[in-house]
Parts: structure tokens; sequence; C-alpha cells
């Protein structure tokens, strides 16, 4: 009767569910899954040369722990967590801060003196009261009684000096007035007059902190080349001081801050970081505010080392590489994730401020070292100070004295084929105010607007969106800038509306010869063959092909990122004449512009407008 069931059973079973007949091993119950090792052993290199010296066992005690219920840098790894790990991973304890607390301990006693009275990165902070002696009794009722409410003390020398001195005055006085002048000449003789021709400019000196220190880079490193006999990187070019004292600090595993001018040479740093990554078989970690940047990084140290990966939120190529290229965002997201990629990160290197730079640098762990390149920070010193306090790290500061590519200021006041040489010098490669220059502008807008004055027509309120009068002034610009050889240029523009209007200006404007306009086709061609089916046939795929086979480009979030990689990369070449850009563009990216115009400098900050600060205009 059973076998029938059974047989019963499995036919059905057969025919429902696709039933696979079970086969029992039961040697699988003798086997036990292996333990984590309690030791692991520690391998000790040499920071030069990466020479294993020797090996030390240690305890493991994160052993058994997972990513779910570890901060320890020695958990189980995720394997299946991917590259920017999982939201339900813990991050990996932060470097600076003091271990969490084993809960198998005892809490302390509640005393004051195990609490911390000064928070950190504060000068000072709460003065806890002395518990050994308790303070006499007071009673409010006293405090508020009406004879207490006026007994001021009236022994006081203060109120008796006050009073002689008083009467000592007045004494000097004539009762009839006369006399004022001669009475005060003689109070007053001997009082010091500050006299403010004698007074000197005093520029406040950058001085060095607990966690802070600026490097020298007026003197020369004679001995560089022994100290450092064996360079993970060369140049073929001789290095100049302040990238040679970067370059100690890296050998030295130092946080070194690069405070930089545009064009000084920043990224020679961060060339030989990876380099040292590459040596010591450990990773390096690129990040950049923008994806514009990261792309742009992703091709050149893609010609200097082969093994790099870029990461961006559009697209992943090799995340296994040695030197990953991504944008701060990911990086945030990687170690909130808890990603096993920061295991094997020996340098992070930060290029140019974003918004999210103080939170990644608070949440990376002890062993990952920090390098920061920027041009624009002004209090690079404050800056380094508290990262030095956060990450309990002295870090190094290395910054130049002036910009390598000195900048000469314009302004344009022309607007048809008449008037398009009136391009007046303002401040000269010196940094010196032109006031000929400045007159002569002054004249000029005062002349234009007189013979605005007497048109005809109606004189009500004029609006700032003239189309005929922007296509006059841009047609009149390029046309200048044509003819001074001062082509490409790029034209920032703080709206992405104002851009397309710009461009669309241009339609009789072709600054491409024929040999160029082969080259942008067959790029274009070549690009565009990837995109699938009608993507080809987008309207803004069409718009820019026209766009840019003329030589001009446009370059803001609302264009395609396909479209901007090929504007990028246009640019880079020379082919492209005039770009319309917001200030995005400006955040690091190396392009080969001979001309930057500004057509206002105003923008809008995400709250109201306001004018440009000197750092952005500079950068």
């Amino acid at each position: 009767m059973w076998k029938t069931c059974q047989y019963m059973i499995t036919e059905s079973s057969k025919s429902k569910q696709g039933y696979v007949p079970r086969e029992f091993d039961f040697s699988n119950l003798l086997k036990v899954s292996t333990l984590p090792a309690t030791y692991e052993l520690a391998v000790e290199r040499d920071y030069r040369t990466g020479e294993v010296l020797a090996f030390t066992e240690r305890v493991n005690s994160a052993s058994g722990g997972s990513a779910a219920d570890s901060f320890s840098m020695l958990r189980a790894p995720e394997p299946g967590s991917g590259v920017k790990g999982s939201s339900s991973n813990l991050p990996f304890w932060p470097g600076g801060f003091d271990p969490p607390l084993d809960t198998s301990v005892d809490p302390p006693t509640t005393e004051w003196k195990e609490y911390r009275m000064v928070a950190p990165g504060l000068p000072g902070g709460l003065t806890a009261a002395d518990t050994s002696t308790s303070p006499a009794d007071i009673k409010l009722t006293d405090l508020h009684s009406p004879e207490n409410l006026f007994e001021f003390d009236s022994s006081g020398d203060d109120e008796s000096d006050g009073e002689e001195a008083g009467s000592s005055a007045a004494a000097m006085l004539p009762e009839d007035g006369d006399g004022v002048d001669d009475v005060i000449e003689e109070l007053t003789k001997d009082a010091k007059v500050l006299i403010l021709s004698d007074m000197k400019t005093v520029v406040p000196e950058v001085k060095d902190t607990e966690f802070a220190v600026r490097l020298s880079v007026t003197e020369p490193i004679e001995d560089f080349y022994q100290r450092v006999p064996d360079m993970a990187y060369k140049w073929p070019f001789e290095l100049d001081v302040f990238q040679k004292q970067a370059v100690l600090c890296l050998e030295s595993h130092e946080n070194v801050f690069v405070a930089a001018h545009t064009s000084a040479g920043k990224t020679v740093v961060a060339e030989y970081a990876i380099a040292l990554c590459k040596k010591h078989m450990t990773r390096a970690i690129y990040t950049s505010p923008i994806k514009a940047l990261s792309n742009q990084k992703f091709r050149d140290f893609k010609l200097t080392f082969e093994d790099v990966g870029l990461i961006t939120g559009d697209i992943q190529l090799n995340p296994e590489a040695t030197c990953l290229i991504m944008t701060t965002e990911i990086l945030r997201s990687m170690l909130y994730g808890g990603s096993d990629i920061i295991r094997d990160v020996e340098w992070v290197i930060f290029d140019e401020r974003g918004v999210v730079w103080e939170e990644v640098i608070i949440m990376l762990p002890e062993h990952v070292n920090i390098i920061l390149l920027s041009a624009t920070v002004p209090n690079y010193m404050d800056f380094a100070s508290w990262v030095g306090r956060t990450k309990k790290r002295k870090v190094h500061v290395v910054c130049t004295s002036k910009r390598p590519v000195p900048l000469e200021h314009f302004l344009y006041t022309g607007n048809s084929a008449k008037t398009s040489k009136e391009l007046f010098l303002l401040v000269d490669s010196n940094s010196k105010l032109q006031e000929l220059g400045y007159k002569k502008a002054l004249a000029a807008k005062k002349e234009r607007a007189s013979s605005r004055s007497h048109t005809t027509g109606p004189k009500g309120i004029r609006t700032s969106g003239n189309f005929s009068s922007d296509k006059n002034v841009w047609l009149s610009v390029i046309e200048m800038l044509r003819k001074n050889d001062k082509l490409p240029a790029v034209a920032f523009t703080f709206s992405k509306k104002r851009i397309d209007e710009n461009s669309s200006h241009l339609t009789s404007v072709d600054l491409t010869s024929s040999v160029e306009k082969s080259k942008i086709h067959v790029f274009i061609k070549r690009s565009i063959d990837r995109l699938k089916g009608t993507d080809k046939e987008l309207p803004q795929v069409k718009y820019v092909s026209n766009l840019l086979s003329r030589g001009i480009g446009i370059h803001h979030s609302g264009v395609l990122p396909i479209l901007k990689e090929i504007v990028e990369l246009l640019f880079q070449q020379g082919l492209l004449k005039i770009l319309f850009a917001t200030e995005t563009f400006a955040m690091g990216v190396n392009m080969p512009a001979r001309t930057v115009v500004f057509d206002s400098i105003r923008k809008h900050d995400g709250i109201n407008f306001r004018d440009l600060k000197p750092a952005e205009y500079i950068q």
C-alpha cells in the first residue's frame, strides 16, 4: 500500500512540478564549514622599495564578524556586494576617531575627569564644577528683597579715584571760560598723535599649526635624488621645487595639500601617487567634482598607465583597475556601502574641492592617505589644519607663489563691424591696472549711450533679451578674436537657455577649414554610430553635429553625455574655435583655450543672484 501511494505521488510530481529523484550523500554530514582564523599574519614592507621585511602574527579581533555587524577592516569580505558595496553593509571605521567601545567591558564610572571638556578642533570648552566642595546655600528671596536691589559697594578705589581725577580736571578750568585752549594744550602735551603716513600695511603671516605644516618652495632641494634614489615614475623634464616637496611627502606616506595656481603642474603629484600604488600593488582613487573632469582624466591617465578604470553615474569601465577615476559622490557611496575595494586603497586624490569633500574625508579609514589638489581654496592652511585634526595626522601644505601662465584682462565694448576694434586693456600681465584703457572704455560706453539716446522710436523700458543686439555682439566678438588670432575661445554663460540662444545666433558663422571639417565629420560619424536605432536621428544630435562642423560647440547639463564627450574631445584637439559652456567646464578641465569670454559677471548660486567671486573669475 505504501509503495502504491509513493508511486502515485511520484507520478503526479513528475507531471506537475518536474520532480527529480533525490540522491542521498551521507558523506556531506561529515564536513564542517571552515571557521574564521583567530590569528592572522601581517606583512611589514619597506615603504620606499616595497620589499617584505617581516611577518608578524596578530589577533584577529574581528574573527567571525561580517559587513552586517562589524566596522573592522578585518571582517570577512562580501564578494557579491559589488563595486559600491551594499546599503545593508556597515562602513569601515573612519580614521582619526576612537574605535567603538567593547560592549563586553563594564561601563566606566561617571566622574567629571572621564568626560571630554573641549570638543576636537576648538580652543576651549566646558569647565566642570568641582564636586568636592558644595556651594553656599543661596535663597532666591534674599536676591529679590527690596533692600538688596540698590545696594552697591561704595568703598571701592575706582570711584574715589574717578572723583579725584574729575575734581582736579575741573579745578584747572577757569571760571569765566577763558583760557580753555591753554588748559587743553597742557593736558594733551604728552599725548601721542597717530600719523597715518607712518603706518605700514601689515600682511598677515601664514603660520604653521599642530596639524598643518607649510613646506618651503623657494629653496632648491639639492639632495632630492639621494633621498629618492629609485623613483616610482620619471618624467622627461625637471620637477619644480613644490613638486619635489610633494614627492618626498608621498614617499614618506604623509598627507599632502597642493595649493597651486592653474597650469602649475598639480597633476604630477597625482601621477606619482598612482605610480607608487602600482609599485606597492595597491590601489589609488582619483576623485573629481564633475563628470567632465573625470572623463578627461581617464583619457589622460589611460595614455600613461594602462590599468585605469572609470566609475561615474553614466558609465563603469574596468572597476578592478589599479587606478580608479570617479566623482566624489561615487566614493561617498562606496564608503557608506562598505565596499571591499577600500581595503586595497593606499591613496585618495581629491582634484578641486567639491560639495562632499569634507564628508568623504571624515569617512576615509585610517590606512588611506590623502592628497588634496586645488587652485581655488583661499584658506588652505585652515582647511589643512581641519583635515589634520580630523584624521589626527599632519598635513603638509605645498603652494606656489605666482601663476605660471599670466593673464591679461580686456573689456570689449563693440557691437558691430565698425566698433570691432573697441578692445581695451584694463589689467596687464603683471596685474597692474591700466588707467588709460579704463578711461577709453568709459568714453566709448558714454559715446554709445549718447548716440542711442538720439535715435528715434519708443523710449520705453527695454528688456535685456534683445535678439538682434546679442547676435550683433557675438558676431563682432568672434570676428575680432579671429582677426587677432585669439581663437580657440571659451565663452562662459551662466544659463543653459542663453547658451542655446547664443549658439542659434551664429547660423552664418563658419570657423573651420575643409581639412578640419573632414576630421570633425569622421569623428562624429564614428561616435554616433554607437547609438542604436532612432537615437541617431534625435533633434539634439543633428543640431549639435551641425554646430560642430562649423567649429562651434555647446557644453552644459542639458546636452546628452555622448555629445558632451564629443565636444570635449574635439575642443581638446583644437578643432572647435568657440565653445559656449557653463562654469562647470572650468572646474579643473584642461582645454587649449587662448581666450576666455564672459558675457556677464553675475550668476545665480541657488538662492539669489550675485557677482562672481575673485576665485571663480580667476579659475
